[in-house]
């Protein structure tokens, strides 16, 4: 609960940027906990997720959006929603990009960054995969699309300068009750979590449409003494999705079993039961009511 000790900051640190640029990389990486799944591939966050650091004198509450994109079905539309929506309640927004990336100064998501009325930092990431003339050009290149923006280099996989990024935050957060209990991880439910484990092995086990046509329910969680007993519904688009997912024999379909419980297990320090099953839910995607009923909003 908020307390009147005003000399304590909290506040919000959005982290926005194109897809697969390492955003969920840097978050798990500031908070010191894997929140965000990671995938080599694109549009594997779909959620704003919150991931809170808690000492006696501050609360950083860090958010992973979904990657900036132009949307081609109803999903990416939630999805580019919920990375806007960052631009709306941050206290200090970051702008990660990659050594590679060339920015669009017509681009309209940019053009609302950089008029944004909160301290923003420009993050260039991947740095370990370039050299100083290169990062240096790069910087240069930003200044033109993002001016009044602090530029900092860093790798968020080697965790290089990412400190810095941290201690630039802490002087920019305003003095503030915290907003959530001290105890606070993520504002997202064991559940959540789950699925989106099972997600992860989907994303790094199957190739091509498979990955995006899925949605994952938690049917049931149950918590017993030294067990936790988990059931969950994987939703394919097409029924020629759900022969693939399962796999010969239901092979493909147990590793991603296997592999999620071996997560869960290190995740809540328990042993897990877990049941999967595969439905079809005709273009998805693309129903609202569906979308909604998944969590999306």
């Amino acid at each position: 609960m908020p307390t009147n000790n005003m000399s304590h900051k909290a506040g919000y640190v959005n982290i926005i940027g194109k897809p697969n640029v390492g955003k969920s990389t840097l978050m798990n990486a500031m908070v010191g906990e894997k929140l965000s799944i990671i995938t080599s591939r694109a549009q594997t966050t779909r959620h704003r997720i919150h991931g809170i650091l808690n000492t006696p004198d501050y609360q950083v509450i860090f958010s992973d959006t979904p990657g900036i994109l132009d949307p081609s079905y109803k999903l990416q539309e939630t999805m580019l929603k919920a990375a806007r929506s960052a631009l709306v309640d941050a206290d200090v927004l970051i702008y990660l990009t990659e050594i590679d990336e060339v920015p669009d100064p017509e681009d309209k998501f940019l053009q609302k960054v950089a008029t944004a009325k909160v301290p923003v930092l420009l993050v260039i990431n991947k740095i370990d995969l370039s050299n100083q003339e290169k990062v240096r050009a790069c910087m240069e290149q930003w200044d033109n699309i993002l001016p009044k923006a602090e530029k900092i280099p860093i790798s968020a996989l080697k965790k290089f300068n990412v400190e810095s990024i941290f201690k630039r935050i802490l002087e920019l957060l305003p003095e503030s009750p915290p907003y959530y209990d001290k105890d606070a991880l993520t504002d997202k439910s064991e559940r959540f979590f789950v699925g989106e484990m099972i997600r992860e092995k989907i994303l790094l086990y199957y190739k091509q449409e498979i990955p995006y046509a899925v949605e994952v329910e938690i049917e049931s969680f149950k918590e017993e003494k030294k067990l936790i007993r988990i059931s969950a519904l994987i939703y394919v688009e097409r029924e020629s999705q759900k022969g693939i997912l399962i796999g010969n024999e239901g092979k493909a379909l147990k590793k991603v079993g296997r592999e999620s419980r071996l997560d869960m297990e290190a995740f809540f320090q328990k042993k897990v039961f877990l049941e999967l099953r595969v439905k079809v839910k005709k273009d998805w995607r693309n129903n609202e009511r569906f979308i909604k009923n998944f969590g999306y909003h």
